[in-house]
């Protein structure tokens, strides 16, 4: 099982990675189907409009999480690491003024968002939570092509056979061949310890047989180069977020409030606390705004990693480039054998695959960084996601944020504090993070729909009634 650190943290556009970055990819895929020579198009036939309906979670709470717009934008070729954040607004406006699509290498589509986008809340496609389902059509309104499309976590999406697939091959061996296969931390930790290497040791030689040293070192720089900039405008900017529920921005004037005190040399018990939330927040707050972020490993849980990282440099006069290198590889270890075990997707586990997935992949990181062997590393991953089993998607308005900007800082906290125990023991514990990582899933199983990112249980429900 290999998983890249690229494939781990992506560099896109909120509010969602499975709402907004994974409908907008699987758009521009079926663009790119639509020219290509892979469906039997009948002799003469062409292309002239398209439909696209959301199903489950992404029907659910499309709207608030920009499920809709994503797809207008990625009709128009748009794609979530290269978009302009500044022209979203722009683009879709022309699609409405219009009622077609124009891609560039593509004629012309109709399409009117309003006739031809699709909330379907009644009929669930059976693959995943996140189902999308693109049809194109010719001039006479016959159906020439149709696909189904799964964001299935953090950016990533699928066709239906191409899940199929996934399932099917998931305890298989295959994929490119790496010195250090672990699909598992106990795997992991049998690697570390008969290699003598490190966990970010592991994962670099693996990295480094898809790319030379120096192109991987450049892209980790640059996954923290976008995250660290993602903090930066989120404490420079104010003001009420979009969506409707009036919900105002806090970082850039707690970030005043901590600068006033660092300068006054006051003593405040909560300072590492307070620093770890507001580079959390910043995130999160730009996030919900439409900003550019980093999967981390999803958008809903965007702030927890960027907020460890900063708060370990913040707070450790003698961090290096380097040290940010190996908390992100070893993050993206612990964020790999999640994903490849569980799930990192609200819709299908609730927010402890978020949240909770970043949490242990930060506690991870910061246990690295902090100079934690393998075992004492596992174990702060294992403490961080224990103590988010159990925990809901429940976003009021079906906006990413609230209680999701706010959770995101809660979860560094726990993050530092599971890294913090850990490396006060010898790695010896009780839970494995292997048996944690399938109490994850088959509580994520057992949940109800309600509280997986649906919007129709908990805070989003209690909230407005109240």
């Amino acid at each position: 099982m290999f998983l890249s650190v690229l494939d781990v943290f992506k560099i896109g556009v909120g509010p969602s990675s499975s709402h907004t970055m994974g409908p907008m990819s699987a758009a521009k895929r079926f663009l790119d189907l639509i020219l290509s020579d892979e469906w039997p198009r009948p002799a003469g036939a062409r292309v002239a409009a398209l439909k696209v309906s959301l199903h489950g979670s992404l029907a659910y709470t499309g709207i608030g999480h920009g499920t809709g717009r994503a797809v207008v934008l990625g009709l128009t070729g748009e794609e979530p690491h290269t978009t302009d954040p500044d022209r979203m607004e722009a683009i879709i406006a022309e699609v409405e003024r219009s009622g077609q699509v124009a891609a560039a290498g593509h004629p012309p589509y109709l399409f009117q968002p309003k006739d031809d986008l699709v909330y379907d809340k009644r009929q669930p496609l059976p693959g995943h939570a996140n189902g999308m389902m693109f049809s194109a059509f010719d001039a006479n309104g016959r159906l020439l092509l149709k696909r189904i499309f799964y964001s299935i976590g953090g950016g990533f999406v699928v066709t239906d056979t191409e899940l199929a697939e996934i399932r099917t091959s998931a305890n298989k061996a295959g994929g490119p061949r790496i010195p250090y296969p672990f699909a598992t931390a106990r795997q992991m930790l049998d690697m570390a310890r008969s290699s003598g290497l490190t966990i970010a040791q592991m994962k670099r030689a693996n990295e480094e047989t898809q790319m030379p040293p120096a192109d991987l070192d450049a892209a980790l720089d640059g996954i923290w180069d976008a995250m660290n900039g993602c903090i930066e405008r989120g404490l420079r900017v104010d003001g009420i977020m979009p969506g409707g529920l009036n919900v105002r921005r806090r970082a850039k004037a707690i970030h005043e409030k901590l600068n006033e005190e660092w300068r006054s040399n006051r003593l405040n018990p909560l300072l590492a606390n307070d620093w770890l939330s507001v580079y959390a927040m910043a995130v999160n707050e730009e996030n919900a705004a439409g900003g550019r972020v980093v999967t981390a490993p999803t958008n809903g849980a965007a702030g927890v990693i960027p907020a460890t990282v900063r708060y370990f440099l913040h707070f450790h006069e003698d961090a290096t480039p380097e040290d940010v290198r190996t908390f992100l590889l070893t993050a993206a270890a612990v964020g790999g054998i999640i994903k490849h075990n569980a799930s990192i997707s609200g819709a299908e586990v609730g927010c402890q695959g978020e949240v909770g997935s970043a949490a242990a992949m930060a506690a991870a990181g910061l246990a690295a960084v902090m100079g934690g062997s393998p075992e004492q590393i596992e174990n702060a991953a294992e403490i961080a996601l224990e103590h988010h089993l159990g925990m809901t998607c429940d976003p009021v308005g079906g906006l990413v944020q609230v209680p999701c900007i706010e959770r995101n800082a809660l979860g560094a906290v726990k993050a530092v504090t599971a890294a913090s125990l850990a490396l006060k023991g010898d790695g010896t514990h009780f839970v494995p993070l292997d048996a944690c990582i399938e109490t994850m899933r088959q509580t994520g199983n057992d949940m109800s729909e309600k509280y997986k990112e649906t919007s129709t249980g908990g805070l989003a429900v209690n909230v407005v009634e109240c």
